[in-house]
């Protein structure tokens, strides 16, 4: 296993006082899916290059506020909540399979409906298992991939997938697993990490996130969606032979701060594709906390060196 840590890219960042800023394209959509109204996000010129953004848990499209405006004078943004996230429809289990395939098809099938064909995929936490899924099931529209803390790996589970290993064997025994996992104390601790500066994180973002997890039928969505991740875990060979096989272009930038998603399983992207820029960053899980102005340099620059660019 790869046992270094890659901080710099060979191609600097764009330094972040040249980054232009940019709200005026934004817009906000709603798409009935297989009769499920998702939401989504979009900015940017039209006929520019796509850039698709998939939001962790328990989190939706509005993780990417302060990103969006940083990339959309160059990029055709998308950010679409999942269904039983943020403002897209959260049907009950008996009216839509809660299950990461589920929601890889359909993130995909919103995609054929705005035409979009061809995309480089950011990719965080959730994002990970719904994107790789989208990868192996249409690697011709795969330009890039951007990873920010989603793993693929054994090596990235923290300590707590030990305890959450049990609730998959045994579901009715641990339901402490989905208490935590969709309480309020775990909502807060998904920000703060182990980072050494508490005070930077805004309170308002895991205050909002628990207050939507605290919504009727939530409990259910979310427990339905901890049980299938065992799925993940399980597709870790195979989203690892495919990257082997087909060394996609690739940035991966790692929130070292993150209990859950642990640095090792950022290095060992580099093992399957040598060629991916790896960036481990003094920030937690939702990494945008603390680092957006270096994310949105560190992604321009990927973008420009992959050439993708307007």
């Amino acid at each position: 296993m790869t046992t270094f840590t890659l901080t710099q890219s060979a191609q600097a960042a764009e330094p972040v006082a040249s980054i232009p800023y940019t709200s005026e394209s934004a817009s906000y959509h709603w798409a009935s899916v297989d009769g499920v109204r998702v939401f989504y996000r979009e900015a940017g010129p039209a006929d520019a290059p796509v850039l698709v953004l998939l939001h962790g848990y328990p989190s939706s499209s509005r993780m990417w506020d302060s990103l969006i405006p940083l990339l959309a004078d160059k990029y055709h943004v998308i950010a679409p909540d999942y269904p039983g996230f943020g403002r897209s429809d959260a049907p009950s289990l008996a009216a839509y399979a809660y299950t990461f395939d589920h929601l890889a098809e359909t993130m995909a099938t919103l995609l054929t409906q705005l035409h979009i064909d061809k995309y480089t995929l950011f990719m965080q936490d959730y994002g990970g298992p719904v994107g790789f899924r989208m990868i192996l099931n249409a690697p011709q529209k795969l330009h890039g991939i951007i990873i920010q803390n989603a793993n693929a790996y054994d090596e990235g589970l923290g300590a707590k997938w030990v305890n959450i290993a049990k609730y998959w064997k045994a579901p009715s025994e641990h339901p402490e697993q989905v208490d935590g996992f969709t309480g309020y104390e775990g909502t807060k601790q998904r920000h703060l990490g182990t980072s050494p500066h508490p005070e930077r994180y805004n309170p308002d973002t895991w205050e909002d996130e628990f207050a939507a997890l605290s919504r009727p039928g939530q409990r259910e969505i979310q427990s339905a969606l901890l049980l299938d991740y065992r799925n993940n875990v399980a597709s870790y060979p195979k989203w690892q032979r495919w990257l082997k096989d087909n060394q996609p272009p690739m940035l991966v930038m790692w929130g070292k701060f993150d209990p859950s998603f642990i640095v090792p399983g950022a290095l060992r992207y580099k093992d399957d594709v040598p060629g991916a820029e790896v960036h481990i960053l003094e920030a937690g899980h939702f990494a945008l906390d603390e680092q957006t102005e270096q994310m949105a340099g560190l992604t321009r620059a990927f973008m420009a060196r992959i050439g993708v660019s307007q």
